[in-house]
């Protein structure tokens, strides 16, 4: 019997090697058999998925889908904030998400995030590190930096517009034209 939710996960890929699973027949899978086996709800099997891709034992084949090949797992170290560190980040934006402005004082939960993540090389130096709220982590951890950039530009957008801010529409407008020109994250709309 798998010792943890994250060991769980792990077994399933395990028991279906070289084959590309969607992340909800894992979720579904580990969400039911935690259950059976101890009762208890599954806490976050998401973060269990990510972890293992993160730590090389998964690769991810597609949005969402996930591959265990036995031949191929590279295990990576990744380097977490230390304590010390991830305050000298909050202190130096002020406690605040670097995406919304809102922070503790707002009672938002702020997380020191990976600018460049760690399972792809970044380390865990003030210069690699920001602030961000929860809500804007997740979404970053969902959407690559660029992506989440654009949904947040096109809400802005769709802001200014209702707010007949005719500035903010023009910048909005030009900063999503750059977007386009460059053929970043055309499938956004």
């Amino acid at each position: 019997m798998a010792t943890s939710q994250a060991d769980l996960i792990l077994d399933y890929f395990k028991r279906n090697p070289n084959r590309p699973i969607p992340h909800a027949e894992v979720v579904d899978w580990a969400t039911a058999e935690w259950e059976r086996l101890t009762g208890e709800k599954f806490r976050d099997p998401d973060r269990a998925i990510r972890r293992w891709h993160q730590v090389g034992h998964l690769q991810k084949v597609g949005k969402g889908i996930y591959l265990y090949d036995p031949n191929a797992v590279n295990i990576r170290e990744l380097e977490d904030f230390s304590e010390q560190l991830r305050e000298e980040i909050f202190k130096r934006d002020n406690y605040r998400c670097v995406v919304c402005g809102l922070g503790r004082e707002n009672g938002v939960e702020i997380q020191a995030d990976h600018i460049i993540p760690k399972d792809k090389g970044g380390h865990a130096t003030l210069e690699n590190g920001q602030t961000l709220c929860a809500s804007h982590n997740f979404l970053k951890k969902n959407y690559n930096q660029t992506e989440l950039s654009k949904r947040i530009f096109l809400r802005l957008l769709k802001t200014a517009r209702a707010n007949s801010d005719e500035r903010m529409v023009a910048f909005c407008e030009d900063i999503l034209r750059v977007y386009d020109q460059h053929g970043i994250d055309s499938h956004i709309t």
